[in-house]
């Protein structure tokens, strides 16, 4: 990190700072997880409008201000699936957006394809297959992890007629193997999964190894289409309009009280510690709480991104994620999500309220990050975790939430799994971390820290494309984009800027939200959606890395993917230069309204 601290960061607490903390308690939240340990929170059922309503009247009950939405949202409900084979029946769940087989079922050879096992978040959503498939056109593949998208799309490219996976542990996890982030459009619904596709748990996958060979028969039962939502969302005014968006998704499969009904708790904390100090915050605060997250691929924040998109980026200051916070023995917080900007920040508050030292993850194209190309500042996700080596001890396996907890995403996510020391804990991270970005003179982000992650990508992109393309206007301008920054902070950190003159400082972080966020994160544009896959950093860029191979065989096809990149190397060296003249705007800005001497 650099060694000048940046501006906005304060050294110590401030006097709201330490009220908010000092409110600090989980009595509220411990009341809504009992409430919801009743609830399967499927959404679009009525289970989960009544856990809506519980969050409603929680708010009305504490004087919180609240909208509730109530979107019609394409959801994909799974239902009980077996796999049957001449020795024998086995229960299987088929993850959402998987295909559901006729009357009588899908029947086909079964082959094996094994796969390298996840090692954490980093890998979980990741293809781990070898580049040499066998033959599987027409059959029906077994293979192991979770049915992620990436992985079910590769084997319905090699020609899978069904799939199953082996999950890792006795019990089989729920989820999803669309790629569509949100409600499909017209562009994208042809993307959606065309397999029948199921999962087992692990006993129940060996057992069917023995099958492989054979005839298997797959019954897939899902319900698909649209279904009425309720999406409350708290707003707690500060003295601006600009505003912070706290969320987390409340949906759930089976009673999900670590994924995510500890979340929900906290956020409700969260509301109601806020609302108390509404007439002390410089900034407003929007506590929102998504439906369709697990069976329509993060469908609530989608809609929230997309009917609100104008105002989110136009005002919104920054935006935390909060899904499984406070699990069972999760003390450590060593995979946690921020963008570089927010890494001094989220680092401090982490340690100043927990003692830890907290370890970075870069956000993946995963959760509820449903604003990264509208240009949001975000950071958080998952939060703390079992610490590795008992996770090992325990014979856990990566997952991705619950504090590391395999009960994720299964029937046994129950109450055992929250524990309301580390919530209470959990939640005095937000509180300090929100209580800064909302009350600080001047944000407190670190865009030298986003520069120089961004370097480090774009100086792999230039070896990676050698002598086949120039990428030095790439580098040059993201170096003028730094070089403008160090002087900007130096400025800022010379002396104290007037309202005028930190008026602008913000407008500009706003700015280089809205240029940098996309470039680091995004492929598409301001207003649409990336796909739910790994993303490469600076994704415009990431086809550099296949030039080498194409020059290597000479392929034909090269000439036209240099033309390709060189398109979109101009689109992130241009959005660095406009970065470096807003910067430059700002600080001339600031010069002329420094005393003299």
């Amino acid at each position: 990190m650099n060694d000048t601290m940046p501006a906005g960061l304060p050294t110590h607490p401030d006097a709201l700072e330490t009220d908010l903390l000092s409110a600090v308690s989980f009595d509220a939240g411990w009341s809504l997880l009992e409430r919801f340990s009743t609830l399967v929170r499927e959404s679009g059922s009525d289970d989960e409008h009544v856990a809506a309503e519980y969050i409603a009247a929680e708010l009305s009950r504490m004087g919180v201000p609240f909208e509730m939405h109530e979107p019609d949202l394409y959801l994909s409900l799974p239902r009980e699936s077996s796999v049957k084979w001449s020795g024998g029946s086995i229960r299987a769940k088929p993850p959402s957006f998987a295909v559901p087989t006729a009357e009588g079922g899908l029947e086909g050879e079964l082959v094996f394809v094994p796969a390298a096992a996840a090692t954490g978040q980093r890998d979980l959503f990741a293809k781990r297959l070898g580049d040499d498939l066998p033959d599987v056109a027409g059959k029906i593949v077994l293979s192991e992890g979770f049915a992620m998208p990436g992985m079910v799309s590769a084997f319905e490219a090699a020609g899978a007629a069904g799939q199953v996976f082996i999950n890792p542990g006795k019990n089989i996890h729920w989820g999803i193997c669309t790629s569509i982030w949100g409600t499909p459009t017209t562009g994208n619904l042809a993307t959606k999964p065309g397999t029948p596709v199921v999962a087992v748990n692990n006993p129940d996958g060996e057992r069917l190894k023995e099958a492989v060979g054979e005839s298997v028969r797959l019954q897939v039962r899902l319900e698909e289409g649209w279904y009425p939502c309720k999406l409350p969302v708290a707003h707690i005014a500060g003295a601006s309009e600009e505003f912070m968006l706290v969320h987390g998704h409340y949906d759930s499969w089976d009673v999900g009280i670590g994924d995510n009904a500890v979340g929900d708790a906290t956020l409700l904390e969260l509301a109601r510690i806020f609302h108390a100090q509404a007439g002390r915050l410089k900034r407003s605060l929007r506590i929102a709480w998504w439906p369709a997250h697990s069976t329509g691929r993060y469908g609530g924040s989608t809609w929230y991104a997309d009917t609100h998109a104008l105002e989110l980026r136009r005002r919104c200051v920054g935006a935390i994620n909060i899904d499984s916070p406070g699990c069972w023995h999760a003390t450590e917080y060593d995979d946690v999500m921020w963008m570089a900007e927010a890494g001094p920040l989220c680092a401090r508050a982490i340690a100043d309220v927990t003692g830890k030292t907290a370890k970075r993850l870069r956000p993946l194209r995963a959760g509820d990050y449903s604003f990264n190309q509208i240009g949001l500042t975000s950071f958080y996700m998952l939060l703390s975790n079992i610490p590795e080596d008992e996770r090992a001890a325990l014979g856990f396996y990566a997952t991705g939430g619950c504090g590391g907890n395999i009960a994720w995403h299964t029937e046994d996510d129950v109450m055992a799994v929250a524990e309301r020391e580390n919530l209470e804990r959990d939640l005095g991270v937000y509180v300090a971390s929100i209580a800064r970005v909302l009350n600080s003179r001047i944000l407190p982000y670190d865009f030298r820290e986003t520069v120089s992650e961004l370097a480090g990508f774009v100086d792999g992109y230039v070896e990676a494309a050698g002598d086949l393309l120039d990428l030095g206007a790439v580098r040059a301008e993201l170096e003028a984009l730094g070089a403008a920054l160090d002087d900007l902070y130096a400025a800022v950190g010379r002396s104290r800027p007037d309202a005028a003159a930190v008026g602008a400082v913000n407008e500009l972080f706003l700015e280089l939200s809205r240029i940098l966020v996309p470039i680091g994160y995004a492929e598409g544009g301001p207003f649409d959606h990336d796909p739910a896959l790994p993303r490469t950093p600076i994704p415009r860029l990431a086809r550099t890395a296949e030039l080498s191979g194409l020059a290597e065989a000479g392929s034909d096809l090269l000439p036209f993917l240099v033309n390709e990149v060189r398109r979109e190397a101009n689109h992130v060296a241009n959005g660095f230069h406009e970065a470096a003249r807003a910067v430059g705007r700002v600080l001339a800005q600031l010069t002329a309204s420094a005393p003299a001497g």
